[in-house]
């Protein structure tokens, strides 16, 4: 499939020099600092040397002296507390750092995660009715919570304080909590807005161990399971984010609590992992018992002791086996469905009622990778068409849902990704009105990938000392991804290897010069005849360490080739 290259735009250069001769670094590394907003040698400092100590004060969040309050008092008094989290990694996460926190204070402990299927999403009734059958007096919400009118109030009319941990964006009305924590609440002073649910926690239990002068290293030693979670629920990887994946990464790959280490074994992965590696090693392993049996064994992973973890960890990579072959059934089924469409569409809207419900958000994803549109995947549940929907850059998928509203019996989600559900006999309706309302508002070129060039680079400044600044970095996620660079007219030395029959393996050169550089592309062999024509061509690439049998060396992984100016 043909991409859009878009080169990001050139920073002021004199502020670029400035930056590159304080730092010793090359333009281009400056050039790339400086698009991030890392424009002054302070800025740099914080960013290249992050530090725990530059953590927001957890008292500057709104209702989080009140919360602390209660927490203090609910332990104190060995009051019962119950930890409700959601399914997905960030809730089991969540659930998981509360737990093996407050269990060095309190034995009164339990834990509740909803079932996806029966329950669905958030703070549920039978959440609430389990709490009043087991005398609990707090209950502390994670992940979930802010837009839970109706069970707050349940809540509060049975006796129970509810504290709710989010960072969702709430709706006109708040809930009746005894303590709402969410940095997205209007009137939260709080200095940075873009936490993951299980960020938001442990802020709750830095204000614990500020108020009642705990050591925050013993919160510290939980950075892992914050980690996992800034990573598997994509929240930008700036400011305090970047901050916690950093020293949490560190104790992940160093140190990981018992059940993430069994999951990294059975990883296979030998390298230290990056949040990459968590997104897709770590990540599906967790999301896996939620999404095809109950969260409740991801939980059970993440809090046992070393003894435990092993058995937990092989079941969990068994169910992310099923979950995979589910997968891969399923997107073949979907991809040969899209390929017998007679007119070209610029939406896919699939349905068959035997699809696996954990699995139809990924197949959507699976789906625009082949064909680049807005994806909705339906299947049956209860009697209902119930979906996920995924969009492509820069289309808001959310709204164009929303002008269907009629047709449906509920819906949620945001501009990226969203969920759905209608009456079977209004399936094919939906189908036609989603394509029309899709039709009329995406643009052309955002039916089109893009590939975002951070740096055009001559091939001469890729070396190991280019390599060590970008690896530093690191942690690379949104609004601080992986560098892109651009490189105009290289060419190959020799024929290609193909891989697989899918991939292609080499070596090339800048067109004024013999220094070789591997590289690799995959998914790339049908460029193969072009490339190896001889004729000068244009690479976009990141640039990465390969480590072989402790041989370090540089290699370009390609991500688009092109043949034009």
């Amino acid at each position: 499939m043909e991409k859009r290259w878009i080169y990001k735009q050139e920073p002021n250069k004199e502020i670029v020099d400035k930056l590159s001769q304080q730092l010793n670094i090359n333009e281009y590394l400056g050039k790339i600092l400086v698009q991030r907003g890392i424009d002054t040698f302070d800025l740099a400092k914080d960013f290249f040397r992050p530090s725990l100590s530059r953590l927001h004060d957890p008292f500057l969040m709104l209702n989080m002296d009140r919360a602390v309050n209660r927490l203090t008092e609910a332990v104190f008094n060995k009051e019962k507390i119950l930890i409700y989290g959601d399914y997905d990694v960030d809730g089991t996460t969540s659930v998981s750092l509360m737990y093996l926190f407050l269990k060095q204070f309190t034995d009164n402990l339990e834990f509740y995660i909803p079932d996806r299927y029966s329950e669905g999403y958030g703070i549920s009734k039978k959440g609430i009715d389990h709490a009043i059958e087991n005398e609990v007096r707090l209950i502390i919400a994670l992940d979930c919570g802010v837009r839970a009118i109706d069970r707050a109030q349940q809540a509060k009319d049975a006796g129970i304080d509810l504290i709710i941990c989010d960072h969702h964006l709430p709706g006109d009305d708040l809930p009746d909590a005894y303590a709402l924590l969410d940095p997205k609440q209007l009137n939260c002073k709080y200095p940075f807005k873009e936490l993951s649910g299980c960020g938001v926690g442990f802020k709750l239990l830095e204000g614990f161990c500020q108020q009642n002068t705990i050591e925050k290293e013993k919160l510290f030693d939980f950075l892992d399971l914050v980690a996992v979670s800034i990573a598997s629920d994509i929240v930008p990887i700036v400011d305090e984010n970047r901050i916690l994946a950093f020293y949490g990464l560190k104790k992940l790959n160093q140190a990981p609590s018992a059940g993430l280490k069994s999951l990294i074994e059975i990883s296979g992965k030998k390298n230290e992992f990056s949040v990459s590696d968590v997104v897709f090693s770590i990540g599906p392993r967790i999301n896996a018992a939620g999404r095809l049996t109950h969260a409740k064994e991801s939980v059970n992973l993440l809090i046992g002791d070393a003894e435990e973890t092993g058995a937990f960890a092989d079941n969990l990579n068994d169910r992310n086996k099923e979950r995979r072959e589910f997968d891969q059934t399923i997107t073949s089924e979907a991809l040969e469905m899209i390929a017998s469409f007679e007119e070209e569409r610029k939406s896919t809207v699939l349905f068959k009622g035997d699809w696996h419900k954990g699995v139809i958000g990924i197949v959507a994803s699976r789906c625009i990778e082949h064909y680049h549109r807005p994806t909705i995947i339906l299947t049956e549940s209860k009697g209902m068409a119930t979906g996920s929907a995924r969009s492509v850059d820069g289309f808001d998928v959310h709204q164009a849902i929303s002008e269907c509203a009629d047709l449906l019996e509920q819906f949620g989600g945001h501009t990226h990704a969203a969920g759905l559900t209608l009456p079977l006999n209004n399936v094919e309706k939906f189908i036609d009105r989603f394509e029309q309302v899709v039709s009329e508002r995406i643009l052309p070129e955002q039916l089109i990938p893009k590939v975002e060039i951070d740096t055009e680079i001559p091939l001469s400044y890729i070396n190991f000392k280019t390599y060590n600044v970008m690896s530093q970095m690191a942690p690379f996620g949104p609004q601080n991804m992986s560098p892109i660079f651009g490189t105009k007219n290289v060419i190959v030395d020799t024929t290609p290897k193909v891989i697989k029959d899918k991939h292609i393996k080499g070596f090339l050169h800048a067109q004024n010069s013999t220094k070789l550089f591997e590289f690799i592309g995959f998914g790339m062999a049908d460029k193969l005849e072009q490339i190896k024509t001889g004729v000068p061509f244009h690479i976009a690439y990141h640039l990465e360490e390969n480590n072989y049998m402790g041989n370090k060396s540089l290699i370009l992984n390609l991500k688009d080739v092109r043949f034009d100016a």
